[in-house]
C-alpha cells in the first residue's frame, strides 16, 4: 500500500499530476444539409485550455454549473478522453494520450456518479475486485486474490460475506463503497471522484465523504474531488478550482476561497448556498441570468454576459488566469476586475458542515 502522507504537507511539494494548457472540443455531427451547403460543423470547447495542478495527498475539489467541463477534466485526467491540446504530466513527466494505458491505471482510478451503472450487473461483487487484481496481475494465487477482495471490502466498510452478491442486491451507498474498493484495488496514487455523492441520501452522502477523507488519511492518496454541492467541497478539499464554461475562473485554498472569492462568478455561487435554517433568508440570488450557448460563448470574459461588474474591456479581450496581487495568496483569478480591487461588498458566506 501506498505511504501514509499528512495532508498538512501537501503544500511543500511537487505537484503529482499537471494539466497544463489542456483543450477539449467536441465537434457538431456533420448532417446532409449541411454537406450540401458547406457549412462547417459547431464546435463546442469542453475545456480551454485547462491548468491546474495536483499534489501528492491533497484533495483538489473542482466546482461549477453543469455543463462547465467537470466530467470531462475528470475523463482526460484518466485517460478516457484524449485532449485536443496541451499537456498532461506526472512526476514531472509527459503523459501520451496513446500511452500505456495499464500503466496509467495503476497511478490514476476513477470512481463515477452512478455506483450502478459502473458495475457489471452479471458479476458479483467478489467477482468484480477479483478481476480487477487478475488482470493487474496483483495476486499471486486465487487464495490470495480472495484473501485481497476481503481486505479491499473490510476497507471500505463492507462486510466480506457481501462478496457473494449483485449489485442489485445492495444499497446504492453500499455500491460506491464497492466502486472506490475496486478503484483502490491497484493502489492508485490519484483517485478522481465525479461527483462521488449527487445520487446518494444526504446521511449516506456523509459517510462516502468521512471515507474519503479516512481512505487519504490511511493511504496517502490525492483525490481529484469534483462536484457541485459546495458544502461538500468546502468540507473536503484542501484547494478548491471553479470552473465555468471549459474555464478556470480561480483558484485557491479552501478557507480563502469561501471566506473572500476573488472572481464575481465564485462569489454568486456561494451567495446562492441555501442556509439551514429556514428563518434566515437569503436576499441575494446568487449568479443570475442564463447559462450560455456553449456553442456560440461570449466575447471576451466568459462569464461577462453575466457578471454584474461587467465593463467594456470585459467584452472586449479574454482575461488570462493570473496569480492574485496578495503577498503569500496562492490564488489564480480569471479576471481584469476581481472582486479585491472593485471594492465590491462581500456578504459573509455561512455553510454547514458534514457530521
Amino acid at each position: 500500500m501506498t505511504t501514509s502522507f499528512p495532508s498538512s504537507n501537501a503544500a511543500a511539494l511537487a505537484p503529482l499530476l499537471e494539466c497544463r494548457d489542456i483543450s477539449v472540443t467536441f465537434r457538431q455531427t456533420r448532417t446532409a444539409r449541411d454537406l450540401l451547403s458547406g457549412r462547417k460543423p459547431l464546435k463546442l470547447h469542453a475545456l480551454r485550455n485547462v491548468s491546474l495542478a495536483v499534489k501528492p495527498g491533497e484533495i483538489l475539489g473542482v466546482v461549477g454549473e453543469s455543463g462547465c467541463g467537470k466530467s470531462t477534466l475528470g475523463r482526460t485526467i484518466a485517460g478516457l478522453q484524449a485532449p485536443d491540446s496541451g499537456e498532461l504530466r506526472w512526476e514531472g513527466r509527459a503523459l501520451a494520450a496513446g500511452g500505456d494505458r495499464k500503466a496509467r491505471a495503476r497511478n490514476i482510478q476513477m470512481v463515477f456518479q452512478d455506483p450502478y451503472a459502473s458495475l457489471n450487473p452479471r458479476m458479483t461483487l467478489g467477482q468484480m475486485l477479483d478481476e480487477v487484481l487478475l488482470v493487474h496481475g496483483l495476486a499471486a494465487s486465487a487464495a490470495e486474490r480472495r484473501e485481497r477482495v476481503d481486505e479491499l471490502l473490510l476497507m471500505v466498510g463492507l462486510a466480506p460475506q457481501l462478496k457473494e452478491r449483485m449489485p442489485h442486491a445492495i444499497s446504492g451507498g453500499q455500491r460506491q463503497r464497492v466502486s472506490i474498493a475496486r478503484a483502490l484495488a491497484v493502489e492508485p496514487r490519484l483517485l478522481i471522484a465525479d461527483e462521488p455523492v449527487s445520487a446518494l441520501d444526504a446521511s449516506v452522502q456523509a459517510q462516502i465523504i468521512n471515507l474519503l477523507e479516512d481512505l487519504r488519511a490511511k493511504l496517502g492518496i490525492a483525490i481529484l474531488f469534483v462536484a457541485h454541492d459546495l458544502n461538500v467541497v468546502r468540507h473536503i478539499s484542501d484547494r478548491v478550482t471553479v470552473m465555468y464554461l471549459g474555464e478556470v475562473l480561480e483558484s485557491a485554498s479552501a478557507d480563502a476561497l469561501f471566506e473572500a472569492p476573488h472572481h464575481p462568478y465564485t462569489h454568486g455561487l456561494l451567495d446562492a448556498i441555501p442556509l439551514p435554517d429556514p428563518k434566515h433568508r437569503k436576499r441575494t440570488p446568487g449568479v443570475t441570468g442564463e447559462l450560455p450557448d456553449p456553442l456560440h460563448p461570449p466575447a471576451g470574459c466568459s462569464f461577462s454576459s453575466r457578471c454584474p461588474h461587467a465593463v467594456d474591456a470585459c467584452r472586449a479581450a479574454r482575461p488570462a488566469l493570473e496569480p492574485a496581487a496578495e503577498p503569500g495568496e496562492l490564488r489564480e483569478v480569471r479576471c481584469i476586475r476581481p472582486l479585491s480591487t472593485t471594492g465590491a461588498a462581500l456578504a459573509p458566506v455561512h455553510l454547514h458542515r458534514h457530521s
